[in-house]
């Protein structure tokens, strides 16, 4: 888990090294964008536990992580109630959204699993639109 913001705001994130792409959860980025406008992504979603979901794209006007911002990217929103759920029973603080592979590659993230730290450097182009 590590902290983040969402538009100015504080979230929290999970890293999933094993997920392809970040995902949010529609129900919950509304409380960091008012009224998102989601586009239906085409086809099924697989790989949240053995579900198969339809998904939709949004915009995050800003993302950030410390000192690195990335604007206007284009995040695939998923229903996460089956997480958010297990998270409940088990008294773990609640997740904002899921940082993986996309993210992960683009903030040349490196992982530190002895210590249990993560380290983001910012991309080396960092234009207006990063997607």
């Amino acid at each position: 888990m590590v902290k983040g913001m969402i538009n100015g705001m504080e979230a929290n994130f999970l890293i999933d090294t094993g997920a392809s792409r970040s995902v949010f959860d529609p129900t919950v980025i509304g409380k960091f964008i008012e009224n998102p406008e989601f586009t239906k992504k085409p086809g099924i979603t697989a790989g949240v536990g053995s579900s198969e979901l339809e998904s939709s794209t949004f915009i995050i006007h800003t993302l950030a992580f410390g000192d690195i911002e990335i604007h206007d990217y284009e995040a695939v929103a998923l229903d996460l109630e089956n997480i958010h759920e297990s998270y409940r029973k088990l008294g773990l603080p609640s997740i904002d959204g899921i940082i993986g592979g996309d993210l992960l590659y683009k903030l040349r993230a490196t992982l530190n699993y002895r210590l249990r730290k993560i380290r983001f450097t910012k991309p080396r182009s960092q234009s207006k639109t990063n997607k």
